[in-house]
């Protein structure tokens, strides 16, 4: 494999404490056994807690219940309530055996009132049963590199061979975030029933949208061995940040701790705007040169007093032809030397085989 580093001229110098008007804080003693605050957009980690060791999740599950859910089911599909998703102990709704809801009406049920009935009927109304549909979830898991995460329940009750990791954790969520409707949902505070022809209202019981104006979402839990926990989404700067909290007594205050923590430490830094050359030069084969750009606006949350620097690279053999949009490079982002994420990058036209060049090389 070919690397070619590029400097690309896009760099952040040292900021000094004292062009921010203030003196650089230490991190937080967050009274939590596990905790991460994880940018949405980069996926660095911005606070850090025992936040790769396996714990159980309790009713956090639920996110990776609903992310599934909204990937393979129908919103409008009528489910029946079976005997088991009535009869499930714990939080619950309250549904009652031969009950019809559609799946949207159960993911809020789901994501607001933490029903485990909501749990076991979703499972059922997409895979036939929860078995099936504890497969899907683990494999989804996978999917994600998720070697740490393991599931044994849509629910999230306590048992020997259900856990993840808050990081792992956090990650389900950004991805669950992806969806509109999961957002929709979760940050939802009260839904009535004329909205959607729903059984009946819901209130969510996900304290922190109340408490933290820019929070967003996402979810409670708590069980014996799994302690309180919460996962919360934050608007920063117009930017996602999600933060999660494990066996944490005070969650809703902890959490709100580290948001003001990220809030005093940290800027977003816009290295590229969408569609921006970032770097071009020549190619082997090619008419014209290559040209490197992001599809999309990149932003960095940078620490303040940190140094940023950028670099471009080639990931493999680079010939003509090349299409427009291709993915070609990856931009490298470095602060205070060290490596912290890689973006994609991809040519911004079409670059042309020089058939005259191939000619010249046959002859030789």
């Amino acid at each position: 494999m070919l690397l070619v580093f590029f400097i690309v001229g896009v760099s952040v110098s040292n900021i000094s404490e004292e062009a921010y008007g203030m003196e650089l804080v230490k991190e937080p003693n967050i009274n939590a056994r596990y905790a991460v605050a994880v940018d949405g957009e980069t996926k660095r980690v911005l606070y850090d807690k025992n936040a790769k060791t396996i714990t159980p999740m309790a009713s956090t599950t639920k996110i990776m219940t609903s992310l599934v859910a909204l990937r393979y089911g129908d919103l409008e599909k009528n489910i029946e309530i079976s005997s088991k998703a009535a009869a499930i102990r714990g939080s619950t709704v309250g549904y009652k055996k031969g009950e019809i809801v559609t799946l949207r009406e159960l993911l809020y049920g789901l994501m607001l009132r933490s029903g485990n009935d909501a749990a076991i009927a979703i499972s059922e109304g997409i895979s036939g049963s929860t078995d099936e549909f504890m497969k899907l979830m683990n494999e989804y898991a996978s999917g994600l590199g998720m070697i740490d995460t393991h599931f044994e329940s849509p629910h999230g009750l306590d048992s020997q061979n259900h856990y993840t990791t808050a990081y792992d954790l956090a990650l389900i969520t950004l991805e669950a975030k992806k969806i509109e409707e999961f957002n929709k949902i979760v940050s939802t505070k009260d839904i009535e029933t004329s909205e959607y022809g729903f059984t009946r209202n819901y209130h969510n019981i996900n304290k922190i949208l109340w408490q933290i104006p820019e929070a967003n979402g996402v979810k409670t839990g708590y069980t014996g061995q799994a302690g309180k926990c919460l996962v919360t989404s934050i608007d920063f700067q117009g930017h996602d940040i999600v933060i999660v909290t494990i066996n944490c007594p005070e969650r809703w205050n902890e959490t709100k701790k580290i948001q003001d923590y990220i809030s005093s430490q940290y800027d977003y830094v816009n290295i590229s705007q969408a569609n921006q050359i970032l770097k071009d030069f020549k190619i082997s084969g090619g008419k014209e040169k290559l040209n490197l750009k992001s599809s999309k606006d990149i932003y960095f949350p940078l620490k303040k007093g940190g140094k940023l620097e950028t670099k471009v690279v080639l990931s493999k053999n680079i010939h003509a032809p090349i299409k427009n949009n291709e993915s070609m490079g990856i931009l490298q982002i470095y602060e205070d030397g060290k490596l912290i994420c890689r973006k994609k990058l991809n040519a911004n036209e079409n670059v042309e085989e020089n058939i005259f060049h191939k000619k010249i090389f046959w002859i030789f």
